[in-house]
């Protein structure tokens, strides 16, 4: 099998864009991503009979520009596999021979970003793993999943029940594909929804790798301090230095800080051990990266 997505031509839209149905059936056709007031259409060649049918069926959408970029210019890197934590990470179009004794996970990122090479994905997948391990985890919930790696990894771990949910529905569709493609469906459901709606959902662990401004909004709902284990990542240093202030704040212990390049910051937190309805999880501590300017 050969990488589908080894050349990109998006259109750019403002609007909010509706395609038909044989639009999206079209083998050209890769995928539709809608922040806002937003919209790029992505297909793997030019496709210019299609994009004015896509103007003249969205009378109120304006069209603005297209880019040619290869897969590997838009996501920043080619994927290739690769081992994180106790898992293999890999495409399904470069399936490795041996693992090595790994956990297997089959991921196809498609146009959504996500691929698992950023160092805040890397620090979450360790920590789910070191979690995950040190005691039963049965429900994580996965908020901002993106390609669904994450929610994934909980799954290689055992989790009976993970649920992964991203408020973009091109991110949705890729992380149901991507639990189709490892034949989790019986453990993994992915939906759409904001995170902050959904934190009333009852789970073992919260991970949440997502923009500062929404995980501030978590941090600040009540239902957040009834987490046993928060796992929140994607945080630059005055960010972190906000976030640890407001665990403390909140009588939530920091168990484990990570910042391995200096620049993104990843807590595992709990609340205090002085609630006896939270058990501790025992991770060995690592070396924390600077908060402080």
């Amino acid at each position: 099998m050969k990488n589908p997505y080894q050349n990109l031509v998006i259109y750019y839209f403002e609007g909010t864009v509706r395609l038909e149905t044989d639009i999206t059936a079209d083998p050209r056709f890769l995928g539709l991503w809608q922040e806002e007031d937003t919209s790029f259409v992505f297909f793997s060649r030019p496709v210019p009979e299609l994009t004015h049918r896509i103007k003249t069926g969205n009378p109120g959408v304006r069209f603005t520009d297209v880019y040619e970029m290869t897969w590997e210019q838009w996501h920043g890197d080619a994927v290739h596999p690769y081992d994180v934590a106790d898992f293999c990470i890999f495409p399904p179009w470069e399936i490795p021979e041996h693992i090595h004794g790994k956990r297997p996970v089959m991921m196809d990122p498609g146009v959504v970003f996500g691929t698992g090479l950023h160092p805040t994905t890397h620090d979450c997948l360790d920590l789910i793993c070191r979690v995950c391990a040190s005691e039963p985890i049965h429900t994580v919930l996965d908020i901002g999943t993106g390609t669904g790696l994450l929610a994934l990894g909980a799954a290689a771990m055992g989790c009976s029940r993970v649920l992964a949910c991203d408020f973009n529905h091109l991110a949705v569709k890729t992380t149901r594909k991507n639990i189709a493609l490892n034949g989790w469906d019986d453990r993994v459901l992915a939906f759409q929804a904001k995170g902050e709606t959904v934190l009333d959902l009852p789970c073992d662990l919260l991970v949440a790798n997502i923009h500062y401004d929404i995980m501030r909004q978590l941090i600040d709902s009540p239902e957040f301090v009834k987490k046993p284990r928060v796992l929140l990542s994607g945080l630059l240093r005055s960010e972190a230095r906000n976030v640890a202030t407001d665990l403390k704040r909140k009588q939530i212990d920091i168990l484990d800080h990570r910042c391995p390049d200096g620049i993104w910051h990843t807590f595992l937190a709990r609340p205090r051990a002085d609630r006896p309805e939270h058990n501790p999880v025992r991770c060995p501590p690592s070396t924390p990266g600077p908060l402080k300017e």
